[in-house]
């Protein structure tokens, strides 16, 4: 089976970040390709290399080239890997427990526009000082973080920890950059959260990217809203 993700660059494409941390932590073989950043007009390079795979000109993509399928969204492509290999138990193996991780997977999908706006992805970068002055200035940020909080520690109390619905899951997948998030930006959270953070962070996966996302030296302007240089 020959599986290829491409991604963007790793310090800043949350979108990217949850299918490899999905597939690293289910220890799933693939072939990364990494399209870096250098601008999302038409004509640059990033869209012209991604264009040529993904019918959206966005990442991730999921190639399965063994199958002759592309897959360009990120619950997408989780829900192709959960059916590819039921033995890796992506989902919760109940069904009303699985209706539910599907529906905490849609809200971070669609959902936290606020936090995700303007808190971006930036893995590197440790920005307290911006976190404090957007919670002040934009309180959808705090509506978005106290959403999650409450998500998070419902189901860490219904399913005992250590990860949203006890073992790994495409939900800690899909919320590892909310948690790397919060890290930069210095945002304020009850201790049974940060725990749960510091766990997801702690997971091989996580740390993998985030082991990446620190080599890659890339400094893009165009995502960085509050710094000139690192």
């Amino acid at each position: 089976m020959a599986l290829k993700l491409y991604i963007g660059n790793k310090n800043y494409s949350s979108w990217s970040m949850r299918p490899w941390v999905l597939m690293k932590q289910a220890g799933i073989a693939f072939e990364e390709v990494v399209v870096r950043f250098d601008s999302f007009d038409a004509g640059s390079a990033f869209k012209q290399r991604i264009a040529s795979v993904s019918p959206t000109g966005k990442v991730p993509v999921l190639a399965d080239d063994g199958h002759g399928l592309v897959v360009w969204d990120t619950l997408a492509i989780a829900e192709y890997l959960a059916d590819l290999f039921p033995d890796k138990a992506l989902w919760p193996a109940d069904a009303r427990t699985r209706a539910v991780a599907r529906a905490v997977c849609a809200e971070m999908h669609a959902g936290f526009g606020a936090l995700r706006h303007h808190c971006t992805l930036n893995v590197e970068a440790r920005l307290p000082e911006v976190g404090a002055r957007l919670l002040q200035e934009h309180p959808a940020v705090g509506d978005d973080l106290r959403r999650i909080v409450s998500l998070w520690q419902g189901l860490l109390a219904q399913h005992g920890g250590p990860l949203l619905f006890g073992g790994f899951t495409i939900a800690d997948a899909f919320f590892a950059p909310v948690c790397s998030r919060i890290v930069t930006y210095g945002l304020p959270v009850p201790d049974d959260a940060l725990a749960y953070i510091q766990r997801v962070l702690a997971l091989p996966g996580v740390a993998a990217w985030v082991e990446a996302a620190l080599a890659e030296q890339d400094f893009v302007a165009f995502e960085e809203p509050y710094r000139q240089s690192r």
